[in-house]
């Protein structure tokens, strides 16, 4: 396994591994598919000093990615983060995202970051025990702000002060 930085080469793994979880309805508000395309001001909005993407390898194949996104984009909040994690189908539950999230933790104050947030939906489970085990702790809850296929679905924000973690 290797955690790296991503280059524009991976963008099309990364949105592949993104679109298999749209259909799951667990961890994206997307309800259809996004292209290459759509993605690349985002990808062009990542930055390996202070805001990165980071892709996991395993065995030449990109298995899955984590994303510091700035929070509410608002100078204030520049010590404050929100990340993503996705992994690819066939890689899940195979440790990879305690990984990733362990060496986000980690080089987070090098980034110049002291708090983290991921936004997840109360039905996604294990990205909320996953998040848990790392000590993030449930900062609020709004409720029914997602309608996926129907049913509407609370979004939890769990978070994190980097000052108060030892990894």
């Amino acid at each position: 396994m290797t955690i790296r930085h991503a280059t524009e080469f991976d963008l099309p793994a990364i949105v592949a591994i993104y679109n298999a979880a749209i259909p799951g309805r667990m961890a994206s508000a997307d309800l259809e598919q996004v292209s290459v395309e759509s993605r690349m001001a985002w990808f062009q909005g990542r930055s390996p000093s202070h805001r990165p993407l980071w892709v996991m390898e395993v065995e030449g194949a990109i298995a899955g990615w984590l994303s510091f996104q700035s929070f509410y984009g608002r100078p204030a909040y520049n010590k404050t983060a929100e990340i993503s994690i996705y992994i690819a189908p066939a890689f899940h539950r195979c440790g990879l995202g305690r990984e990733l999230l362990a060496k986000a933790i980690h080089d987070s104050p090098g980034l110049g970051i002291k708090t983290l947030v991921g936004f997840i939906f109360a039905h996604n489970r294990p990205s909320l025990k996953l998040f848990a085990t790392f000590g993030f702790k449930n900062w609020g809850t709004l409720p029914k702000v997602a309608e996926l296929d129907g049913i509407e679905r609370d979004l939890i924000i769990m978070g994190l002060s980097i000052h108060e973690t030892v990894i």
